[in-house]
């Protein structure tokens, strides 16, 4: 099959157009109809869309491009259908309640997902590209090639399961706003964002290999390198735009201000690693710098409740906790005084 060449030989401009062209298509949906449904799965299922269309353009399908796009596709696929599950499930989607009237904000939100689609493709975007292909390549089995193949595995079993294993914990009644500190959870408390880092760096690693071995050369060569902005992007926005920083500190002043299960989550977070997984025993004992270098745990996701907290909540919430136990008390006397039939 001859290669395609379209717009340009890395395929960059019409992934890019297809990712518009997706995203936008999706945006009129749910904009129009008010629908929260589609959100994520347009996500995941775009990176699929790229795949495809990358590995189908291009005229060399050697093993490894196969490889890296089959483990794409397998991402995006598992992602977006548990993502729809999960909101047919629950409804609707809290991240959009005060964006979804709103064209501009609603819009900015997908204007983000097509930025997020298309740079974190790009290892195997440009692995499919005419500028890749017309090399000749290394045998699929490399030493990156097999690490990027073990990694994998570990990154998606990781993500994978410990997103079945939130979702369970959470649909028992009885948890309802308990911490979930089961499987995965016990050795770090973000097991997904750790599993799906690790999954874009072995597909770059996989991706990476061509120039690794300097089967190519040129502008191909420092392309192929330079994808790596795909997993560190995705890295950086787990860690300091819409992952930790929004799970962190933010859920810590909400427990602590609404009283629901503080120390609980309190002794949690002391011995849970944040993203690195890491035995309990070992990390409730580590020293606080070492926290908060090597493990991450960075001073931006610590929630000191003298600095953070809205003491305005807490006494609100003390009073009438103290009304509640007095009424209770009340009660109980009554209850007591109150003679036998």
């Amino acid at each position: 099959m001859a290669e395609v060449h379209a717009l340009d030989n890395y395929y960059l401009a019409i992934t890019l157009l297809i990712t518009i062209g997706y995203q936008l298509f999706f945006f009129s949906i749910a904009f129009s109809l008010k629908f929260d449904k589609l959100t994520d799965f347009a996500g995941g299922t775009n990176f699929v869309v790229l795949a495809i269309i990358t590995l189908s353009f291009s005229g060399h399908h050697n093993a490894r491009q196969i490889v890296a796009s089959l483990f794409i596709m397998l991402w995006g696929l598992r992602l977006s259908a548990f993502l729809l599950f999960r909101i047919i499930k629950t409804g609707k989607d809290d991240r959009f309640d005060d964006k979804r009237d709103k064209f501009f904000s609603f819009l900015g939100f997908w204007v983000f997902q097509m930025v997020w689609v298309w740079t974190v493709s790009l290892p195997v975007t440009v692995l499919n590209s005419p500028n890749v292909t017309r090399y000749p390549q290394p045998p699929f089995g490399t030493g990156r090639d097999i690490a990027g193949v073990v990694l994998y595995a570990i990154g998606f079993v990781m993500e994978s399961v410990s997103d079945v294993q939130k979702y369970h914990f959470r649909s028992k009644p009885e948890n309802k706003g308990k911490i979930c500190d089961v499987g995965l959870f016990t050795w770090t408390r973000h097991p997904n964002y750790f599993g799906e880092i690790i999954i874009q760096f072995s597909i770059y690693m996989i991706a990476v290999s061509p120039a690794a071995y300097h089967y190519i050369t040129g502008s191909a060569y420092a392309a192929l390198y330079a994808t790596i902005i795909g997993p560190f992007f995705l890295t950086l926005l787990l860690m300091f735009v819409s992952g930790l920083p929004l799970q962190e500190r933010p859920g810590a002043k909400k427990r602590y201000e609404s009283g629901n299960h503080w120390e609980s989550f309190s002794r949690y977070i002391q011995r849970t690693s944040i993203l690195i997984p890491f035995p309990p025993q070992l990390y409730v004992r580590m020293p606080t710098i070492l926290k908060r270098t090597v493990f991450l745990e960075f001073p931006m996701y610590v929630f000191d409740p003298a600095k953070h907290a809205d003491m305005g909540k807490v006494r609100e919430r003390e009073a009438e906790e103290g009304q509640r136990e007095g009424r209770q008390s009340a009660d109980q006397l009554v209850d007591g005084q109150h003679p036998s039939s």
